[in-house]
């Protein structure tokens, strides 16, 4: 019934709040989670099953790069195995804005990649020929032997070295038909895991994306005790040099592209809010509409992943989710209207920050005027004057322009944010909650060269 019901949400069939409600609760909820992990190892050891990690390895993806470079060090750190599988192109209902998707990832990829201590230079994605040759090299590899072989292939892959991958295509060759049976097999097994894209671990019904994830699939290794006597520091941190706390007179400008009905916004807020405490920045809140009443359909199974890893990711940065009442249509409208008019007053914010709780950790239907009039007292505003907006149409400009400006940073999903110089010059976007400690590292880097 849960799933049913979740479903029916993500494609915005008419159903009542309170199935919508029920079904992201159940998937954000920790007693729930710790119950299907306590399940599933009874399962595996009854099976008699060793502790096996799957790696989606995709060859063209450049997160896919960075991650393959941690899995020699998460088997010497634990009494694991690693299988890797081999994937091809990502699940397309799954990619929301596909030419700018790869546009960003490329970037993103290329920024993150220094601190982990990765080389990554390339402008562009490697050309088809190379695609293919990699994948034959791959899919003719023992397992034992992946890892190895995909750092070589991926360093002379997105550095265009065709020399050094047709003489690794002589040790490992595979036919065309042996390289599609590979990779359609390998992503029917991504897609029975629930998942759509390259760079992800799968254990025991939990999944980890990427470099940012290491450290829950880590969390979750060392609770169960398979450490081994290699594991000495945490195994994928980046190498951060910024500051917790910086100060200086001079002030950057940090725009926030939040949306009301987002997990990864919720739990964004309270490190945004610490940012601008601990950092000179001018923090400028731009709202926009949720993807969902952008006309953006969102898969099931994606829609579990990503309130599932919100409320994980919550838990770890001490933010955790509580009961979920999503604000989706109607009550998000109405929250919406207000914020012009409470914005100009200077509280833009902090009331965003406010309806975001009340929907990810109170339960609360924002769109209940008697809600959104106390909201406005405890904000310190007057409500007889900040009320002549409410269920107004002057919102939409707002939120328009918001978006637009968000989509000018190739970001289309939230949170988003950009940084610009105090003139509002250079603009620098980043697109998730997963990247604050970068904006930190550019906000850093763009002070200390003006010192």
């Amino acid at each position: 019934m849960f799933a049913k019901a979740f479903r029916n949400f993500m494609i915005k069939r008419t159903i009542s709040a309170k199935l919508r409600n029920r079904g992201m609760n159940t998937f954000s909820n920790y007693e729930i989670l710790k119950n299907i992990r306590i399940n599933a190892e009874e399962k595996r050891k009854a099976e008699n099953r060793p502790h096996e990690i799957l790696y989606f390895h995709k060859v063209d993806d450049p997160y896919s790069h960075l991650t393959i470079n941690f899995i020699d060090k998460i088997q010497s750190s634990f009494e694991v195995s690693i299988k890797p599988i081999l994937v091809g192109e990502e699940n397309a209902e799954a990619v929301h804005e596909p030419s700018l998707y790869n546009i960003y990832c490329l970037q993103d990829a290329k920024r993150i990649a220094p601190f982990y201590e990765v080389e990554l230079t390339s402008d562009s994605y490697p050309s088809q020929d190379l695609v293919g040759i990699s994948n034959s090299i791959l899919t003719a590899v023992e397992d034992k032997n992946f890892t190895e072989i995909a750092k070589k292939v991926g360093i002379a892959l997105w550095s265009g070295d065709k020399e050094s991958l047709t003489a690794l295509g002589i040790q490992y060759e595979a036919t065309e038909s042996e390289v599609s049976e590979k990779l359609e097999l390998g992503n029917k097994i991504r897609n029975e895991k629930d998942y759509y894209f390259g760079s992800a671990f799968y254990y025991e019904k939990e999944l980890y994306w990427g470099v940012d994830r290491i450290p829950h699939l880590e969390k979750r290794l060392i609770d169960l005790g398979v450490k081994s006597i290699n594991y000495n520091e945490p195994i994928c941190t980046p190498k951060i040099q910024a500051p917790p706390t910086l100060v200086s007179e001079e002030k950057i400008n940090l725009s926030y592209y939040p949306s009301l009905n987002s997990p990864y916004t919720y739990v964004s807020a309270k490190r945004v809010r610490e940012m601008r405490d601990d950092y000179p920045i001018n923090l400028i809140t731009r709202p926009v509409l949720p993807m969902l009443m952008r006309n953006m359909n969102i898969p099931e199974y994606k829609g579990k992943y990503i309130i599932s890893d919100a409320a994980r990711e919550g838990r770890r940065y001490g933010y955790p989710m509580g009961s979920i009442y999503s604000p989706i249509g109607k009550p998000a409208r109405k929250a919406y209207s207000l914020f012009p008019a409470i914005d100009e007053a200077g509280k833009g914010f902090e009331y965003i920050d406010a309806l975001l709780k009340a929907s990810f950790f109170d339960g609360i239907n924002i769109g209940d005027t008697e809600y959104l009039e106390s909201l406005v007292h405890s904000l310190e505003l007057d409500w007889s004057n900040i009320r002549k907006d409410l269920n107004t149409r002057k919102w939409k400009k707002v939120l328009n322009d918001n978006l637009k400006d968000m989509y000018a940073g190739d970001c289309w999903g939230v949170p988003s944010f950009k940084i610009t110089n105090a003139d509002g010059s250079d603009p620098f976007y980043v697109w998730g909650q997963d990247r604050i400690w970068l904006l930190k590292e550019e906000i850093n880097k763009r002070l200390s060269s003006t010192g």
